[in-house]
């Protein structure tokens, strides 16, 4: 077998259905022994069968990844997902011992590889990275309106509600817990009890922050993943399109040689009858 066969059959292995879901039931598998080394105290009979666990996935993602390498060779590198992948597994390979504990920590990193392995996830995390730039925009907006309320709000409750709203810093984080509707009916209480206009500026605050500017950055999130999706349908045709042509070409290459080597042998049979045809002549 060539090495080229070879590599055909490698990458068939690492590109069919049955690795991938493999991969994700070892990467399952991997989670939960990581989540059993919390109860080694109490569980100590397992020490040594996590021990063995750990070598067991250790050496399966060291394998998958130098036949993920082989099958693609140097395009293995232009993939960040494959990078990842490395990084991850990288880790796994350094020391772990006691002296180690953070290295150790760095272990259950392997639990993300879930993300680059199934693609459903990394059509999430690459709409997050596309939504990046109008999220910025739409934080930016939130940062001003949170900042400009937070001027008012400590001019207005400054002296009704000093714990809330006594300076700059304090009003500033009481719109954030306000925005986070975490404890802002208390705050709105303490305010409304000696003002009770005071609910005017929260309900509105509310409204243009919690109901307007997050609602932007879920827009612009979905709007994002819709994109990738879209995307990842234009790729995955492009490569079924690629699939084909140089399928078609292989075809004509086979048809191509089929008729070099029919030409051939029409030319030695028309040979062989024009020697026959001479030899009576002489």
């Amino acid at each position: 077998m060539t090495q080229s066969m070879l590599r055909a059959r490698v990458t068939r292995v690492v590109d069919s259905q049955w690795f991938q879901y493999t991969v994700v039931a070892v990467i399952l598998l991997n989670a939960v022994s990581l989540g059993l080394e919390s109860y080694q105290d109490e569980l100590s009979d397992l020490r040594g069968r996590l021990l063995a666990a750990e070598h067991v996935f250790v050496t399966f993602f060291v394998i998958e990844l130098g036949l993920k390498f082989y099958a693609r060779g140097a395009a293995f590198f232009r993939s960040p997902w494959n990078w990842f992948d490395l990084l991850v597994v990288s880790i796994t390979l350094v020391p772990t011992s006691a002296e180690y504990s953070v290295l150790r920590l760095l272990r259950t990193l392997r639990i993300l590889r879930l993300i680059s392995v199934l693609p459903s996830m990394r059509q999430v995390v690459g709409a997050l990275f596309r939504s990046l730039p109008g999220m910025g925009t739409v934080i930016s907006l939130l940062l001003i309106i949170i900042y400009t309320a937070a001027i008012m709000a400590e001019k207005l409750f400054e002296d009704i509600a000093p714990q809330y709203f006594g300076d700059l810093g304090t009003t500033l984080y009481t719109l954030f817990m306000v925005l986070t509707t975490e404890d802002w009916p208390e705050v709105s209480d303490a305010v409304t009890a000696e003002e009770p206009r005071a609910w005017i500026f929260f309900v509105v605050y509310m409204v243009v922050t919690a109901f307007i500017a997050l609602n932007l950055v879920i827009g612009i999130i979905v709007t994002a993943m819709e994109q990738e999706v879209n995307q990842q349908r234009w790729a995955d045709d492009q490569e079924l399109e690629l699939e084909q042509h140089n399928e078609v070409i292989s075809n004509l290459g086979a048809l191509t040689a089929q008729v070099e080597r029919l030409t051939e042998q029409v030319r030695e049979l028309q040979g062989a009858n024009g020697n026959e045809e001479r030899g009576p002549a002489h």
